[in-house]
């Protein structure tokens, strides 16, 4: 695999670089350095630029909307990207029920829908998980009755991520209760706005409303919103979580982690020396990079190799895995890094305008970012079901 750009490839990245200073909004720049968290509209303000650009989906199929990007200029795009720290894009679109829409869905679908997740009029939301069906997904008891034209749906979905801010969600709903788990479960296409819907909030451990439950109560869906056939939604949730899995991975955005563990690190503290003196930390910090590394290049093997225009397979399995648990090892360190300042998380003492946090800029995001890194082993798909995967897709046990 040759790992040197072309002159084409230098000037694409150059190209990037030169779009992104003089495009990436500075208020949003701005709420980022502060730690603010991000409303909708801060999420699509880039959205919108991007879309304007015509770089919002640079996976998607060209006839769908995509840029037609060689793997290598994707690869750059999302190093780029990461190293301005620019905000993350909202997968549930465009990453997630995007591709199932475009592979699975109706022209009609396809019409209507995917022109709205591109230019961000439509914000969407997974509804997968339940209480009691996470990573065993395929035992999920909300149902979906058939009446005339329509559905009956009722159940309820847990850890909805950002459903509070979506216009449509994606579900996972049991259509033949009599049938093998896997083989009786359709894909809807839920309006969030429709009469017996409600969103309830989960705050996190950082303090932070990401996460909700939604209750899906005689909600009213026309089966013209079902992607593909009556109970094999299984093939379109499997697809889907290929593409989820694969994004899990983050390689661009660790490395940037890593570099900003790395300059905490190395900052003197109350007259200490550096943590990066330190022996023990600094091999950690080498010995992640080696992982991250080698995850990187098992990416890019995947990008460019033989199957890479099929959509990702059982290696996405793989990606996830060292993904996750690289993201998990970056807020330890990160953690370890920031010392005494990161154990109490404070959103500000005194009052009104006096309101201040306790210790540097750098200190102020590590503790509730460490406690929301935990979940990274487990959306998507529980890394021990992924190893299940692998055993048995890849090594044939």
């Amino acid at each position: 695999m040759d790992m040197e750009f072309s002159p084409e490839d230098l000037a694409f990245q150059q190209e990037v670089r030169q779009f992104i200073a003089e495009n990436y909004p500075p208020e949003l720049r701005e709420r980022q350095d502060e730690g603010e968290e991000m409303s909708k509209e801060d999420f699509l303000s880039w959205h919108r630029i991007l879309h304007k650009k015509g770089w919002v989906a640079p996976a998607w199929p060209v006839e769908y909307g995509g840029t037609g990007w060689t793997p290598t200029q994707r690869f750059i795009w999302s190093e780029e990207t990461a190293r301005a720290d620019c905000i993350r894009l909202m997968p549930f679109g465009l990453a997630m029920v995007g591709p199932v829409i475009y592979t699975f869905g109706t022209p009609e679908q396809k019409a209507h829908f995917l022109p709205r997740i591109l230019s961000g009029e439509d914000w969407w939301c997974q509804g997968y998980s339940e209480p009691g069906s996470g990573s065993d997904l395929a035992s999920l008891r909300t149902t979906a009755v058939r009446d005339g034209d329509d559905y009956i749906v009722n159940g309820q979905k847990t850890w909805t991520t950002l459903a509070q801010h979506a216009d449509w969600g994606f579900f996972l709903v049991r259509t033949d209760k009599d049938a093998k788990q896997q083989e009786g479960i359709s894909f809807l296409l839920i309006d969030m706005k429709s009469p017996g819907i409600t969103v309830r909030p989960i705050i996190t451990l950082g303090g932070e409303h990401e996460v909700n439950e939604v209750w899906l109560e005689d909600v009213r869906v026309p089966q013209s919103q079902r992607v593909y056939e009556e109970n094999k939604g299984w093939t379109c949730a499997k697809f889907l979580l290929a593409h989820e899995r694969t994004g899990i991975a983050g390689v661009a955005a660790s490395k940037r982690a890593i570099e900003k563990v790395k300059d905490i690190a190395r900052t003197e503290v109350d007259g200490d020396k550096p943590l990066l003196a330190n022996a023990f930390f600094k091999r950690k910090i080498a010995e992640l990079e080696i992982d991250l590394t080698a995850l990187e290049f098992t990416e890019l093997r995947s990008l460019a190799g033989p199957n890479a225009n099929r959509g990702p397979g059982p290696e996405s399995s793989l990606l996830k895995i060292k993904g996750s648990e690289i993201q998990q090892r970056l807020t330890e360190l990160a953690l370890e890094a920031v010392g005494h300042y990161g154990a109490p998380y404070f959103r500000g003492f005194g009052e009104g305008d006096n309101q201040h946090p306790i210790g540097p800029d750098y200190a102020h995001r590590a503790a509730p970012t460490y406690f929301n890194t935990r979940k990274t082993t487990i959306y998507g798909g529980s890394n021990e079901i992924q190893r299940n995967i692998i055993a048995k897709m890849v090594l044939g046990l």
